[in-house]
């Protein structure tokens, strides 16, 4: 089965990322540069709501280009005051699970950036949910300094061991800098409800 580039114009992105303030600064100055890039081509951003490290990075930088940017809080994260304040919109949902599902379902391509085990979470999920064909969108992974390496190698693995199809690998783009984003973007491989068809290996 061949796949054909995306022909959907992206006009709003989920952005997975973290709130670390300890992690290198060359990930928060990634996340920045991402926002600048994601609001000067009109790509709306839809991420967690948080302030701090990479998530408040990315926000300002789309904010500080008068971009839109959505964020999605849980209510116990908004009663620690863990949210953004400038934020185009803050909507606030009772769990983690409502605010996963509505980060993804509500953008047309979902965007990792290094984080940790949350980041992880909601990245394979995505990718879960494409190979069912119950999420179609693009996956990009901004694999600044390497980090998602190791885990672009299991996935790798896991086609050598059949627990996944080869053709599972065009799911997702890796790009080493943040302004190579909107190009991922356009080239993704298209996919659609019809690939469950060898869901299952």
């Amino acid at each position: 089965m061949s796949v054909t580039p995306e022909q959907t114009i992206t006009r709003s992105v989920c952005v997975y990322c973290a709130s670390s303030r300890s992690a290198h600064p060359e990930y928060r100055q990634a996340a920045f540069s991402l926002g600048e890039v994601l609001a000067t081509h009109g790509i709306a951003i839809i991420y967690g709501g948080g302030a701090a490290g990479s998530m408040g990075a990315l926000a300002d930088g789309a904010l500080g280009r008068g971009g839109r940017v959505v964020g999605i809080l849980p209510r116990f994260m908004a009663d620690l005051e863990w949210g953004h304040p400038g934020l185009t919109e803050l909507k606030l949902v009772e769990d983690m699970r409502s605010r996963k599902h509505l980060m993804l379902t509500g953008a047309q391509a979902a965007i990792a950036l290094p984080g940790g085990s949350g980041t992880f979470e909601e990245l394979l999920e995505a990718i879960t949910l494409k190979r069912l064909g119950l999420y179609t969108g693009p996956i990009v992974l901004v694999n600044t300094r390497d980090y998602f390496q190791p885990l672009l190698d299991m996935l790798e693995r896991s086609v050598r061991e059949r627990f996944m199809d080869e053709r599972h690998l065009a799911m997702w783009q890796v790009v080493a800098q943040p302004d190579e984003v909107p190009a991922a973007l356009e080239r993704a491989p298209a996919w659609s409800e019809a690939f469950r068809s060898f869901a299952a290996v």
